[in-house]
This record gives C-alpha cells, structure tokens and sequence, in this order.
C-alpha cells in the first residue's frame, strides 16, 4: 500500500473534533451531551440573514469573484470603517471562513522552513496550518497563573532569529479568552519594525470584550500598515459559523496579491454567505450590545461555578467566550474520554476539549481544558454540575485504583 505522506502524519488532530465518536457514542447510548467543546453559539442567527435568503431572486447559483462580491467586501468595509477602523473595500479578500483567510495569508508570507512565534495555549488550528506548510511553530510560553498574559518582549527576542517571519496572537484570545491591550499590542509593533516581521492578528472575537475593557485593533497601530494582517469573520459575531465567510484585510498590497493567486486556485468563496451576509452589517449597537450582555452574563455564570469545585482554577478572560480552566486531574484527554465513555449525571455528560491540543510544546496543557461558553444559562448550569460531579468520580476511581495497585 502507498505511505502516506509525511504532511498527512504530522497534521494534528483537532482537540476540539477528535472526541466526536466518542459523543455520538454516549448520545446513542441516551445520554445528553453538553457540548462545551467547541465554539458553535447557541444564539440565534438574526433574522435579517434568513430573510435575505428567503427572498433571493436567483435562477442559477454562480461562482463569485475569487477575492468575494465588490458589493460584499463594500458592506465590511464600511463595518470597519464605522468602529473606527480606516480601510477600503481593496483591502479585503473574502474567504471560506476565517481558517482559510490564515491559511492563505501563511502561505502567502511564510516560507517552508521559516518560523512563526505564537503565544501558548494557541488555536489548535494554527499549529495544522503551520504543519500544512511545513512552518515551524514556535512557541511562546504564557501562564495561567497571570491569565496567559502576554510575556514581556525579552522572552519574544530570545525566539526571533534569522529564521523568524512572523508573529501571530488571536485578539482577544481562542482558548484563553485574554484580551490583549494597546500596550501590549505597542510592544508587538515595536518587535515587527525592529525585525521587520509580519504581525498577523486573528480579530473575529472583536466584538465579545466584557467590563470596561476596549478592543484595539491591530491596524490602527502607527507605521506597520505592511507588517499587519487581519484575519476576520462573520462566524461568531452573527452566529453564522455555517456560512464560511471570512476575510483577509491588510493595506499591503503585495500580500493581497500573492493571496490572490491562493483564492483564485481554490476558485471562490461561498456565494449565498456573502449575499445573505450583506444584511447582518446593517444591525445597529443593540445587537451587538445584547450578543455581549449574554456572553458576559455566561463568562460570569461560569468562571464562578468553576472556582468552587475543589481543585478547579480558572482566569477570567476578558474576551472572546472560552476559557482555559486547569482540573484535579493527571491527563485531562483521558479524563474527557472517560466522561464521555463511562460517566453520565441525571441521564447528562459534558464534551470539553482537552487542553494539550493547543499546545505546540510537547507535553504542555495535560491537565488542563478548554470551556466554550456557547450554552444558556440552565444547560451551562447543568453541565458544570456534570463536571462537578464527575470529577469527584474520577478521582475517587482513581484512589481506588492505586490503593489495589499498591496492595498487589
């Protein structure tokens, strides 16, 4: 039999998906499954969407240009511009999603054998797309102890070498919900000039900051428009993760085009998203500010219920609707299969995804998870009492276990 390539070999699995059979499993056996494992809201998508859809007058679903609709890329355009962020309509490629829109701005900067500096815990997708291109992740430690603030910009120099390319941070963060500042963001663009390095910057939590905090993007920072990427989407500000429309956004035009040839290779992006997507643009600050007093409202619920479990610890992200929370356990990719293969509470189990996974160092996040805050506020209850309890099982089980070990 042919081998397998040694891309396919290296490419991760996702922590977010792997446990999937696992859960389909438990849900066949009649066990409910809250699914705090990946970040697909539970919000409605606005109406405005579905009723663009409706009303569609189309005889023949068409390819669109490669980089999206000129009307499309017009509307979020004038988004950017109207939260005070100064871009033209030229500054946008459309993508399928915000996956795509990094994929292709990695492999439009990035050569093989070239590094990438990321802060960790990162989105487990960023380590596949580096392996895809056989870029060299590495890492940069950050702890739970200060939230995953970023580390000071001595710890980035003693990474960057002649190797370095680029730096990317997801603003605020997936999985640790942290929200980076203006300073911080200061000390990056300082680092990208000094090494003149790209500085890309996944932004599609923008709109969930929580408190009084304020999100500042990356391209309103002064004298790095050709170092600084933006990737976006509309998949968690609308909730409309199924429709796969993201964007590029950059003022340097040399990236737009080598990212071009990429989008135009894959042919185009999805036609009904962008159409129907037009729509959400046009929803006004009560949206916004309802999506944000929910999500506040759960990261609080949460954060809360998690604290009090014996053992649990859990930072308060300032954004974004995950959180990284470090449990009483030895593995935690053992400790969620087992709750999905062996434990249920009231007919119920909980889904999380296993933290070790958005980690580039080996061994790194093993007894810690990431909680997606996307469920209301009675199954977020009952899931984290599903946690609760089952924690308390597992430990019990193990206590037994060694006890018997130890009497052989």
């Amino acid at each position: 039999m042919p081998a397998i390539s040694k891309k396919g070999i290296s490419m991760p699995a996702s922590p977010i998906r792997k446990l999937v059979p696992y859960a389909d499993a438990a849900k066949k056996r009649g066990t409910k499954v809250y699914h705090l494992n990946i970040g697909q809201p539970d919000l409605e998508t606005p109406k405005a969407f579905w009723d663009k859809l409706a009303h569609m007058d189309m005889k023949v679903l068409s390819y669109c240009p490669s980089d999206g609709f000129a009307s499309y890329r017009e509307k979020f355009s004038q988004y950017y511009n109207n939260i005070g962020i100064k871009v033209a309509p030229s500054d946008f490629i459309i993508t399928n999603g915000g996956s795509e829109a990094l994929l292709f701005a990695m492999m439009s900067c990035i050569d093989e054998g070239e590094e990438v500096i990321i802060p960790e815990p990162m989105y487990a997708n960023y380590i596949g797309f580096a392996a895809s291109g056989n870029i060299k992740v590495r890492p940069i430690p950050c702890k739970i102890e200060n939230g995953f603030a970023l580390p000071p910009i001595s710890e980035f120099e003693k990474l960057i070498d002649t190797h370095t390319k680029a730096i990317l941070i997801c603003n605020p963060n997936n999985p640790t919900g942290y929200l980076y500042s203006r300073e911080e963001l200061e000390t990056l663009r300082l680092l990208v000039l000094k090494y003149d390095l790209y500085l890309f910057v996944d932004e599609v939590y923008r709109e969930f900051i929580y408190g009084d905090k304020q999100h500042f993007s990356a391209l309103n920072l002064e004298s790095v428009d050709q170092n600084v990427v933006v990737i976006d989407s509309i998949s968690k500000r609308f909730s409309a993760c199924g429709a796969r429309i993201g964007a590029i956004v950059t003022r340097n035009k040399e990236v737009l085009g080598a990212a071009m040839k990429f989008a135009q290779a894959r042919l185009s992006p999805p036609s009904l998203g962008q159409i129907a997507g037009e729509s959400l643009f046009d929803l006004g600050a009560d949206y916004y500010g309802g999506v944000k007093r929910e999500y506040q409202h759960r990261r609080d619920l949460m954060v809360s219920l998690l604290n009090e479990i014996p053992g649990v610890n859990c930072p308060m992200p300032g954004g974004a609707f995950y959180a990284v929370a470090q449990l009483p356990v030895d593995d935690a990719d053992v400790f969620c299969q087992w709750m999905l293969e062996h434990f249920s509470h009231g007919g119920a189990t909980v889904m999380m995804a296993p933290a070790s996974g958005f980690y580039a160092t080996e061994g790194k996040g093993k007894n810690e998870v990431r909680i997606a805050y996307v469920l209301n506020e009675t199954d977020l209850r009952k899931a984290i009492e599903c946690l609760k309890v089952g924690l308390k099982q597992y430990q019990l089980l193990n206590e037994t276990s060694k006890m018997k070990t130890e009497l052989v």
